[in-house]
C-alpha cells in the first residue's frame, strides 16, 4: 500500500516539495507540483483548463503563503493537461526544454478547440476524444502562454538554497519530456515520463530512450517520485512502469515481424501483467508507434488513432471497468 494518499488536491512530500494530484489520472487528469524554500517557489507545470488550475493555485497559496506569486514555472512538456493553464501565472519565467516550446507553438489550445466543436463533422475518432477527454474540459478562454526561456540538455536552478535539476530526457512520451530533480531532498517530478496505474501513451518515441530515462531515476537517490498521472511512488513504480515498457516492446516487435498490421497486433497482445492499469485503449497508439520506430511507412493521423480506440472498445476489449461504458457507440 502506498505510503502517499491518491486524493484530489495539494499533498505535502516533505522538505518544501508538494504535489497536486487529480484522481483517476486519466485522460488529462494531471498531476502538478510546487517547490518552496524561504520567500523563492518554483510550480511544476499547469493543469488542462483554467477552472482547473484556479482551484490549485488557490490551494497552494492558502497552504504556502510563499506561493502567493509565483516566480518560475516549468513545464515538463508539451501536452496541453501540462501547459494550459500557464496564463495564470502571470509574470512568472516559463522555463521548457526547446523541443517542449517548438511542440507547444505546433499544439495550440486553438487545435483542440476546433477538434471539440467539430466532433459531428470529423467522424469517430474526434467524438471518442470527446467522450474520453474532450467533455470533461473547458478551453473556451485558454490563450496560448509560451515558455519564456528554454534550455537543451540540463538547467541548474535554485530555489531559495534548494537545488533543482532540470534535466531533458526525451524524445520519448513527447518531444521534449523534462525531469525535476530535487537531489537533496531525494525527490524527482517525472511529468509525463512515468504513469502509475494507467497505461502511457507513446507519441514520440523512441521506447529504448524512455527506458533510459526510467534508469536514470533508478539510478539517483531518491525516495519520491511524483508521476504525470496517477498516485506518488517510489523505484518501485518506476521499475514496473519500466517492465511495461519493456514487454510492449516485445510483444509488438514479435507482431511486426511476423507482418501484422498495428490495430491487430495491438488487439492481439495480452495486457494480464497490468490488469490493474487503466485506459488500457492506449495500446493501440502505443503498438502504432512502435511499428514506426520498426520502420512501417504508413502514416496514422491522430484521428485515426482515436478511431481505432474507439474500435478497441466497441470490440470489449478495455480491462478496465472505469471505462466501459463510457463511450456509446452511435
Amino acid at each position: 500500500m502506498s505510503k502517499w494518499q491518491y486524493t484530489k488536491g495539494l499533498h505535502d512530500l516533505g522538505n518544501g516539495c508538494l504535489a497536486y494530484l487529480q484522481p483517476d489520472g486519466g485522460w488529462g487528469w494531471s498531476n502538478a507540483g510546487l517547490i518552496v524554500d524561504g520567500g523563492e517557489n518554483l510550480l511544476v507545470d499547469t493543469l488542462f483548463d483554467l477552472k482547473l488550475t484556479r482551484e490549485m493555485l488557490d490551494e497552494m497559496r492558502d497552504k504556502v503563503p510563499s506561493a502567493a506569486k509565483i516566480k518560475t514555472l516549468v513545464n515538463t512538456h508539451a501536452n496541453g493537461d501540462h501547459t494550459f493553464g500557464n496564463q495564470l501565472v502571470s509574470g512568472a519565467e516559463i522555463i521548457a526544454t526547446r523541443q517542449t516550446a517548438e511542440e507547444m507553438f505546433e499544439f495550440q489550445p486553438q487545435r483542440i478547440k476546433d477538434l471539440k466543436a467539430g466532433r459531428a463533422q470529423l467522424g469517430e475518432g474526434a467524438q471518442f476524444l470527446y467522450e474520453m477527454m474532450a467533455k470533461n474540459f473547458d478551453w473556451d478562454d485558454v490563450v496560448y502562454t509560451p515558455p519564456t526561456r528554454t534550455f537543451s540538455e540540463r538547467l541548474d536552478l535554485k530555489v531559495g538554497d534548494k537545488d533543482v535539476q532540470l534535466i531533458y530526457a526525451g524524445p520519448a512520451h513527447t518531444k521534449g519530456d523534462t525531469l525535476v530533480y530535487i537531489p537533496k531532498d531525494k525527490t524527482v517530478f517525472a511529468g509525463d515520463l512515468l504513469f502509475v496505474g494507467g497505461h502511457p501513451v507513446i507519441w514520440a518515441g523512441p521506447v529504448g530512450n524512455w527506458i533510459k530515462a526510467c534508469d536514470l531515476i533508478l539510478g539517483w537517490d531518491i525516495d519520491v517520485v511524483v508521476p504525470g498521472h496517477g498516485p506518488v511512488t517510489d523505484k518501485s513504480g518506476v521499475a514496473r512502469f519500466r517492465s511495461y515498457l519493456e514487454y510492449i516492446d516485445t510483444e509488438a516487435r514479435k507482431r511486426y515481424d511476423a507482418g501484422m498490421d498495428p490495430y491487430t497486433a495491438a488487439t492481439e497482445i495480452k495486457m494480464d501483467p497490468y490488469m490493474d492499469w487503466i485506459d488500457s485503449e492506449r495500446i493501440v497508439i502505443n503498438v502504432a508507434s512502435l511499428f514506426r520506430e520498426y520502420g512501417m511507412k504508413e502514416e496514422i493521423t491522430p484521428l485515426a488513432l482515436w478511431e481505432n480506440m474507439s474500435r478497441f472498445h466497441k470490440a470489449g476489449l478495455c480491462n478496465c471497468g472505469r471505462q466501459h461504458g463510457a463511450f456509446k457507440a452511435s
